[in-house]
């Protein structure tokens, strides 16, 4: 009840003073051709954080649920005594040690303390206040909005703000834009007394932001700024700066027209712009080395480069390859940052530091690196979900660096955990399924692949890793228990950052299965059904060849536009298309020969700062070409659970229109059985989430997930088997709301899926949104909802 009045008076005017009033609501009135949310954002005050289009403030209801509590005199005396224990502790001490650790002891007390003086406490920190309504804020926001519009070309630009009253002393505010005309360029001029810098600008005119007839734009200006500084420091021009480049502006000769002259003005001391060839490179490999002794440092030079350390503990060939620039060449700033971005990717060395000396009328590349611990060990425990409910795990790794002084390096992984999962035979309940795995890998900093040196070092600004893999995978579920042995090769490397190509050459994998006596019965029965998923269980012999690339713009920064692709093709049983399947059978093995595909989009977009829109794009597709034409188990797909299509049980949603069996447990009402995973070998599924910030760090969410999953070779059942004349009708709709708890070093998240469109039902019945049941008892007309626990966003 305490909640339920909170809520309902969050944007009421009891918490205003006087004459107060609330800013309720404020809005742009323009063209739209104008960026509006880049406006809104010039807002000098914020409306209070309402959930959804409800005059409802939880961020507001919080922050007075925490005022009513507070006492600032409390904190300010608590700080007072805090600081005199403190201080009579580090007086009876003269240990320097203990006195460091006090002092940080205390630092930290009072940053606490500090934050609840000046912000209040935790809940005033979550919430906020209500936004008390401000003329001359409304003023100032109407001079950034004006002054914002001049910025983009708009010289005659008008902002009219007036503010309406409301009911219940809400105010609402409009601010009504006239653009006038756009002023664009008519002309572009040059001054630039350096003929050389000249000569330079003009071959690459063609990347200039700033073109004829496009409009004027503050903004573009400093990226031009910014442009030319990049070009000239990247053709040597190592002491040139922005502050030499100035633009003029003329819109007196035609109306509505500007003629811009970009002038690059010449140091008063040099008269010219000077370009810096590199004499020498000098790289110290081990530069926080203390000196030992009476060791000296020894020099040796490879590949043009002077390397000096007490030792030789890396390969300098791998290290020549990372360092992009070169003896006699022009200083290149791009240059400098991708050596020393390159050299931080081998995770060999603590820090990477290039600098240039520019003393005695030489110009040399100095390069500190110092090496990481050679041994690292880590352990991690934590809370896994992937299908079910959530279940602890513990893993250890253990990385040895530069293995074999080339800069390579070992991992050993273990890991063992659990998590509830929905047994397979039997109805409703959920099991433990436990998972132990184990890894060793050793990966090199360059292709093992007899490349010739040129070609080595040309690849080495793509990072290029080659990874070679021994792994163990042992699953025990209430059905079955599974190990996965696993060799592997792959090679890895990136274009431009976000681009990244990986490349298995050879895959291999035996798998062994043991199923219990129910789980053997229900594979028996599908089979006779013709659905061949009982060969996916027989011990087998999997090779295959998977290329994949994956594209990354910002994604994971919840505060940027981001965009994420991952794609991947796979060619199973490959080599096995040289010789005869026959020689892997006679091992008692079951091989498998397919081709697979998949294909990942997901997209966010920012609305505002405390909101986004996500939406995902998700499909592959397997066909079997070996006689028992069935993919191995894990290379089917499935559809349902909390990273899919969250009304259904993970796993549990297809295939195509065939209805799941109707369940004989009595309790069960005639409601359908859902017992058993659902493969396919096709995949097509999509989301779309409404994310908002709601109070503190806890987020809500409302989202709509289809999909489904459809058989191609492994039934006979047409309505399993995908059609191009009714599998639009298939799609499994669901629709549902969700919390995420966001702690930044991990996102907590429970989603509730509602079905709103099931197809396993008769064509006319397949609308259940309204059959939608919180609590039991179920039947085949009340469909429970689906709660999902997750880490992290579900895409």
């Amino acid at each position: 009840m305490a909640c339920a009045v909170t809520v309902s008076s969050c944007l009421s005017t009891k918490h205003l003073q006087g004459n107060q009033k609330l800013l309720y609501h404020q809005r742009i009135e323009a063209h739209k051709s104008l960026p509006r949310e880049e406006l809104k954002n010039l807002f000098v005050q914020k409306t209070n954080r309402r959930f959804g289009p409800f005059p409802l403030s939880f961020s507001v209801g919080l922050y007075y649920l925490g005022k009513k509590k507070y006492h600032k005199e409390k904190f300010i005396e608590k700080k007072m005594r805090e600081e005199a224990r403190f201080n009579a502790k580090i007086a009876a001490t003269k240990d320097p040690k203990r006195i460091a650790n006090l002092q940080y002891r205390k630092q930290n007390v009072f940053d606490a303390l500090n934050k609840k003086i000046d912000n209040g406490n935790l809940f005033m920190q979550w919430g906020e206040p209500v936004t008390v309504f401000d003329t001359s804020a409304m003023r100032l926001s109407q001079s950034k909005i004006e002054n914002y519009l001049f910025n983009k070309g708009y010289y005659k630009a008008s902002v009219e703000a007036t503010f309406k009253d409301l009911k219940k002393k809400r105010i609402a505010v409009v601010y009504r834009i006239v653009p006038g005309p756009s002023f664009t360029y008519d002309s572009i001029f040059y001054n630039i007394p350096d003929r050389k810098v000249l000569k330079l600008i003009l071959k690459h005119r063609h990347s200039s932001f700033l073109k004829k007839g496009e409009a004027y734009d503050q903004d573009k200006l400093g990226k031009e700024r910014d442009r030319i500084d990049q070009l000239l420091k990247d053709n040597g021009y190592y002491d040139f700066s922005k502050q030499f480049i100035d633009f003029s502006i003329d819109t007196s000769a035609i109306k509505h027209k500007i003629k811009l002259q970009l002038e690059i003005l010449n140091p008063s001391k040099r008269g010219y712009h000077k370009q810096f060839t590199v004499d020498s490179i000098i790289f110290t490999p081990d530069a926080a080395s203390l000196s030992q002794g009476n060791k000296k440092r020894h020099s040796s030079s490879y590949h043009n480069i002077t390397f000096s350390s007490y030792e030789d503990l890396y390969s300098k060939k791998i290290l020549a390859q990372r360092v992009f620039i070169s003896k006699d060449s022009l200083y290149n700033r791009t240059n400098t940052f991708n050596t020393q971005r390159q050299l931080a990717n081998l995770d060999n060395f603590k820090f990477v530091n290039l600098n240039y000396d520019t003393t005695g009328g030489r110009f040399t590349a100095n390069l500190f690196t110092s090496p990481l611990d050679r041994y690292a060990w880590g352990n991690e425990a934590g809370v896994t979900v992937t299908q079910g409910f959530p279940g602890p795990y513990i893993s250890s790794n253990f990385k040895k660096r530069n293995v074999f002084g080339g800069l390579e390096i070992l991992e050993i992984n273990g890991r063992f955990g659990f998590e509830g999962v929905a047994a397979a035979t039997s109805v409703g309940g959920f099991y433990k399924s436990t998972e132990a795995s184990a890894n060793t890998s050793v990966t090199f900093p360059q292709f093992l692949f007899p490349f010739q040196s040129a070609t080595a070092f040309r690849y080495a600004r793509n990072n290029p890793r080659t990874k070679i893999l021994a792994g163990y995978t042992y699953t025990d579920r209430p059905e079955y228990q599974r190990s996965i042995s696993t060799i592997s090769a792959t090679y890895t490397w990136d274009l431009q950052r976000r681009l990244q190509f990986s490349f298995s050459p050879a895959t291999l994998s035996v798998i062994n299965s043991t199923v219990s006596h129910a789980f053997d019965s229900v594979l028996l029965a599908l089979q006779l059904q013709g659905n061949n998923l009982i060969n996916a269980f027989k011990p087998s012999y999997v090779s295959s060849m998977i290329f994949s690339l994956t594209w990354n713009n910002n994604y994971g920064l919840a505060q940027k536009n981001s965009t994420f692709i991952r794609t991947s093709f796979e060619s199973g049983g490959t080599l096995l298309n040289l010789y005869s399947p026959k020689f892997i059978q006679d091992q008692g093995l079951e091989p498998y020969q397919y081709l697979r595909f998949s294909f990942d989009f997901r997209k966010n977009e920012v609305v505002t700062k405390a909101s986004s829109f996500a939406y995902r794009f998700n499909t592959g597709v397997g066909y079997a070409y070996s006689p028992n034409k069935v993919l191995p188990y894990e290379k089917n797909f499935f559809a349902g659970g909390s990273n899919s299509v969250r009304a259904w049980r993970p796993r549990r949603l297809g295939i195509g229109s065939d209805p799941p069996p109707v369940s004989t447990n009595i309790a069960s009402n005639g409601y359908f059985d859902y017992s058993f995973e659902k493969p396919g070998q096709l995949l097509i599924e999509g989301s779309l989430e409404w994310r908002q910030k709601l109070v503190g760090f806890l987020n809500y969410a409302f989202f709509v997930d289809a999909g489904n999953v459809w058989a191609l070779q492994t039934s006979s059942n047409a309505n399993a088997s995908f059609a191009l004349n009714k599998f639009y009708k298939e799609f499994g709709v669901g629709t549902g709301f969700g919390l995420r708890f966001d702690f930044s070093f991990l996102i907590l998240r429970f989603d509730v899926g509602i079905k709103a469109w099931d197809p396993a039902r008769p064509d006319g019945n397949r609308f259940v949104l309204w059959n939608a049941r919180f609590v039991k008892p179920y039947s085949i007309d009340r469909e429970p909802v689906i709660y999902n626990i997750g880490i992290g966003y579900p895409f």
